[in-house]
């Protein structure tokens, strides 16, 4: 269990706190992570890693010469916002382009892709690229759905050694791919992990036995095995990640036997020990293995074996210097050499609009009314969160909870900022939605996000929005869910309530009612629909390997949007027409 912490909801910001403190001759803080403390040399590529925290060291125990840039740092298991991930790329970018990377989780695929796209908008030039060696995830075949757990290492290492070598951007990008394509991991957990603050883990193993392709965001395992001993874990985690060996693979292998955060160092070397043997019987020859904590899972008790077949280029990178806060190699630059930053923030920033002179009065009246929703919804999730992180730990992480909690909260205070501030509707819509993507971070924060500011950009900031507006608005945060998350109805996701939601309150406004009206009778759609994905198998996220599992359960994103859709049906009542 976590046990040292002080307000578990801001465990991240305590701990990065404290990170920087320690490490400020390797690292800068910055609005959404951490910097090099020294610039990045003209004509170098910037690396920016990233994910939840959670995974100490990675990611931002990997910043220093030799590796990453920078480290986007998201809250416990979920993906930073798309804000954040920029912000951090921004600081670290110097004049050669910024190479954006995590593993691949639709949250994080998501947010760095919106980065990319704004960091291209401003003039630099950005690429994203997702780690995907977890071979219990998706069967050989369907690679680019794996998800990315310890292979993120191999994967780092070798496009931040390329970026250090002096290769342009393209080329960084072309050794990240090669890296991916030669990585394969396989992970096992002897028991659950425990989020700062909860009473219990995310998942339990059954006595005496292992669950076999954990996640490291808590996911437990796709199946349970007999407890073995070292000698056959060993072996089961060989024969696993070598039966997927890639084409035209060579003998000359880089090895990671990653411990997981409470499986201790002594009983890594036992397995070590067979799994060496074991690799070298088979003709493999291993190139300076790791063995220790480099990708964990808070206190999760487990690990993972991963294999990156070598070319000499890979080979190259994998052997470089570095020298961070938490993996030294080698004989790396100093990390004190280059110019000092003297402001990363700074570095970061963007400049704000000034929203009084964007609304009118009648608008000001409707970013008010938004503002009293926001602070509904919070309220409500407030209430609401154990019961969401139980449903989504059925299948997935069990975060979903704390994340809602967490960017409804930070929503409420912008709405209010941006109410202070004299916005209307799209503006006090806009600072909810950005807020909440960046506090939330992950799939639903970003979809929230995404979602309140189509709404927002549809409505305007002057003037009463009519009935027609609203709903077409509503239609305009559907269609961004959909042209941002990948997903579809019937996928389990929070769109099998959000569009019979959006359909019904169409058809009534279509048929003469007003938007206020409609909405109750609507929102209770939503809820209809959110029970009825207990029988839907997800497709998508985190909870696609554990399908059956989900079977019985309804989907935690389309829960909580029911509830939204019935909190502002409250407010509606108790306000009258408003």
């Amino acid at each position: 269990m976590t046990k040292l912490f002080n307000d578990p909801a801001r465990f991240t910001e305590d701990m990065l706190a404290g990170f920087l403190d320690a490490n400020s001759r390797y690292v800068a803080g910055v609005p959404g992570g951490v910097v090099r403390a020294n610039k990045t040399a003209p004509g170098k590529v910037a690396v920016v890693i990233g994910g939840g925290s959670g995974h100490y060291p990675a990611f931002c125990g990997t910043v220093g010469p030799g590796f990453a840039d920078g480290a986007v740092v998201g809250n416990i298991f979920t993906s930073p916002s798309a804000e954040e991930a920029a912000s951090v790329a921004r600081a670290a970018h110097g004049d050669a382009g910024v190479l954006l990377t995590t593993g691949n989780y639709a949250g994080d695929v998501m947010n760095f892709g919106l980065a990319v796209t704004q960091l291209k908008s401003e003039g630099i030039d950005a690429v994203y690229f997702a780690v995907t060696d977890d071979v219990a995830s998706a069967p050989k075949g369907e690679e680019a759905k794996r998800r990315g757990i310890a292979g993120d290492f191999t994967v780092f290492k070798c496009a931040s050694a390329a970026a250090e070598d002096g290769l342009d951007l393209e080329n960084v990008v072309r050794v990240a791919t090669a890296a991916n394509d030669a990585t394969r991991t396989l992970g096992v957990a002897f028991d659950g992990c425990t989020l700062p603050g909860a009473d219990h883990p995310l998942f339990t193993v059954p006595e005496g036995h292992m669950g076999l392709g954990l996640g490291i965001h808590g996911e437990p395992g796709v199946a349970d095995h007999p407890m073995p001993s070292a000698a056959e874990l060993a072996a089961t985690l060989v024969d696993g990640v070598l039966e997927d060996f890639p084409e035209n693979a060579s003998r000359r292998i880089a090895v990671i036997l990653n411990g997981l955060g409470r499986t201790k160092y002594e009983e890594l070397f036992v397995v070590w020990g067979t799994a060496a043997q074991l690799l070298r019987d088979k003709g493999f020859e291993i190139v300076e293995p790791e063995v220790g904590e480099l990708v964990t899972s808070l206190d999760m008790a487990g690990c993972s074996l991963t294999v990156m077949w070598l070319d000499d280029e890979l080979e190259k990178y994998w052997t470089a210097p570095a020298d961070t806060p938490a993996y030294r190699k080698g004989a790396a630059v100093s990390a004190s050499a280059g110019e000092k930053r003297t402001d990363a923030a700074a570095d970061a920033a963007v400049e704000a609009p000034v929203l009084a002179e964007l609304s009118d009065d009648d608008g000001r009246r409707c970013g008010q009314f938004v503002a009293r929703a926001v602070t509904a919804i919070a309220d409500m999730l407030a209430d609401a969160e154990d019961e969401l992180g139980r449903i989504d730990a059925v299948a997935g992480d069990g975060d979903h909870g704390r994340g809602m909690v967490k960017g409804s909260s930070a929503a409420r205070t912008a709405a209010d900022a941006a109410v202070a501030q004299d916005g209307g509707t799209a503006s006090v819509l806009g600072a909810a939605g950005k807020e909440w993507a960046a506090k939330a971070g992950g799939t639903s924060g970003v979809l929230w996000g995404a979602m309140l500011s189509a709404v927002g950009a549809r409505l305007g900031d002057t003037g009463t929005p009519q009935s027609a507006a609203v709903a077409a608005g509503l239609r305009d945060g559907y269609d961004a869910l959909i042209s941002l998350g990948g997903a579809a109805p019937g996928d389990k996701t929070m769109l099998d309530a959000l569009l019979p939601f959006v359909e019904d309150l169409e058809r009534r406004v279509k048929d003469g009612q007003s938007w206020q009206d409609a909405w109750p009778a609507a929102a209770q759609v939503a809820t209809d629909a959110a029970k009825d994905t207990a029988q839907l198998r997800p497709k998508v996220g985190r909870a696609r390997p554990l399908a059956e599992r989900s079977i019985g359960t309804p989907d935690a994103g389309a829960t909580s949007l029911a509830m939204c859709a019935n909190t502002i049906a409250a407010v509606l009542t108790s306000e009258g027409d408003k």
